[in-house]
């Protein structure tokens, strides 16, 4: 039998093609058509990430894992592809590796603490639409969950209190990971607001 995927509820054969299809459509619904349409997209691979489709609009759509059991379309503005991807791409590159999950976060601590990963530099998004994301509740325990469709901009160092919220899903906007070089300020997307229908991928 040939080994399985599981992906947003679905199971697939693990067929090279139709893996790298359903994890192309699946970044490719976190973002509006306005940004996908000419995105670049970067898969999942033995070694890591590896690049899919070129950019020419300076965004990129991936599926990211922050833990194992976490499933976060998202596509990234330019500043984005630039400060937190590189987060992304060393975490996929230890774990394909078989590194334990405890010395991956001690990895991305350890490389914002040197200056290889950086926090950054101006405002941005990332836009996180899809239907299908099973987000990081706790890093430490290893806790995933399903969460609607949202913004994350770009709030290095703040808190939550910061700005006012108390911190809940139910706020209007609340940080993760808060005081860190990487924290986001998460806005939630009312049901109806959101789309579905990408571009066409660039020729």
């Amino acid at each position: 039998m040939k080994p399985l995927l599981i992906l947003c509820g679905l199971t697939l054969t693990a067929h090279a093609d139709t893996t790298r299809d359903q994890e192309i459509a699946l970044a490719l619904e976190a973002g509006p058509a306005t940004v996908t349409a000419k995105a670049g997209v970067w898969v999942h691979d033995k070694t890591g990430y590896i690049k899919a489709r070129d950019s020419q609009n300076g965004f990129v759509c991936v599926v990211d894992h922050r833990i194992p059991t976490a499933v976060e379309p998202q596509c990234l503005d330019a500043e984005g592809v630039k400060t937190f991807f590189p987060k992304y791409q060393l975490v996929a590159s230890m774990r394909a590796k078989g590194k334990p999950e405890a010395d991956i976060r001690k990895a991305v601590k350890a490389a914002f603490k040197d200056g290889t990963l950086k926090a950054p530099a101006r405002p941005g998004v990332i836009y996180m639409l899809s239907a299908h994301n099973v987000v990081t509740i706790d890093e430490d325990k290893g806790v995933a969950a399903p969460f609607p469709g949202h913004l994350m901009f770009y709030a290095p160092n703040l808190s939550s209190a910061d700005l006012g919220s108390d911190g809940t899903p139910a706020s209007p906007l609340f940080v993760v990971d808060e005081n860190t070089p990487h924290a986001l300020m998460i806005v939630p997307v009312a049901t109806g607001m959101v789309g579905h229908v990408h571009g066409k991928p660039a020729d």
